[in-house]
């Protein structure tokens, strides 16, 4: 009987190890993302416009791409179906949001996340992933293309994405676009924090020219998110008057200078026109 039991725990130590040559094999040779392939493809496309495409809103409703200019635009790829990685991305860039929608305010940029899983995420899958992560922010839609429009749509952008067993793999990265729709920049990791995306996304409200007829508020506007520094220790931004005291007060050295100059040169004159008389 011993002889007969050691042989069954003998067969069933060979069907384990023949079980896990299988799933090493089967994990060695499951599609992955080409990460240096990705990384190119994602800078290549910088100062690019991608296409004025049509997606639907959570409510079904279309809307096209080039209906968000006139404003930055924060873009990030999601689906559905992923358990981790989206939850926590979306969550992370919902945190840095919350934090650069306090000091450069409510309506200066907008966000929009895609669904690329199609046909899957609909607009119903896309409205339940937002309410599972608790969005509620008014300038943040979540869109659902047509399927036969993801892969230009993934291109234009510079995302990539490979289908595998347990879902996808795929570039985490949020897309910057400007005013005019032009891709600025492309931030990458999954813990997205409002220095990574703040700082370029200051320049570019600040860097924006003030258009003929802006209102004091809209100056006022500009000086704010000029003056919005991060602060690590908080993880926010906060106001700095730092450096418009610094120019202030270099603009008056040079202007206290100017006139010290002019009253020496004045004196001078003065003196020699005296002298020859």
């Amino acid at each position: 009987m011993r002889c007969y039991s050691d042989v069954m725990v003998h067969r069933f130590s060979l069907l384990l190890g023949l079980l896990s040559l299988c799933a090493l094999g089967a994990h060695a040779s499951a599609p992955a993302l080409d990460q240096q392939a990705a990384l190119r493809a994602s800078q290549a496309v910088i100062n690019a416009a991608p296409g004025d495409y049509t997606l639907l809103d959570r409510q079904g409703r279309p809307i096209r791409l080039s209906s968000y200019r006139g404003k930055p635009l924060l873009v990030n790829f999601i689906y559905t179906g992923c358990f981790h990685v989206c939850p926590t991305s979306t969550v992370a860039l919902h945190n840095a949001i919350a934090s650069m929608r306090d000091r450069f305010g409510p309506t200066q940029f907008n966000i929009i996340s895609i669904g690329f899983n199609q046909p899957t995420d609909t607009p119903t899958a896309l409205q339940a992933f937002a309410a599972q992560q608790r969005i509620n922010d008014p300038n943040w839609e979540f869109l659902s293309p047509r399927a036969e429009d993801v892969p230009a749509l993934a291109r234009d952008f510079g995302f990539s994405y490979v289908a595998t067993p347990a879902g996808f793999d795929h570039t985490l990265q949020v897309t910057i676009v400007d005013a005019q729709g032009r891709i600025r920049r492309q931030v990458y990791g999954d813990r997205f924090n409002a220095a990574a995306l703040g700082e370029p996304l200051k320049q570019l409200l600040t860097g924006a020219f003030i258009e003929h007829g802006a209102t004091l508020a809209d100056i006022l506007d500009r000086v704010r998110i000029l003056c919005s520094v991060y602060d690590p220790e908080t993880g926010k931004y906060r106001v700095d008057y730092t450096l418009p005291l610094e120019i202030a007060g270099g603009v008056t050295f040079a202007a206290v200078m100017l006139w010290f100059a002019l009253t020496e040169w004045r004196m001078r004159r003065l003196l020699r026109r005296r002298s020859s008389e």
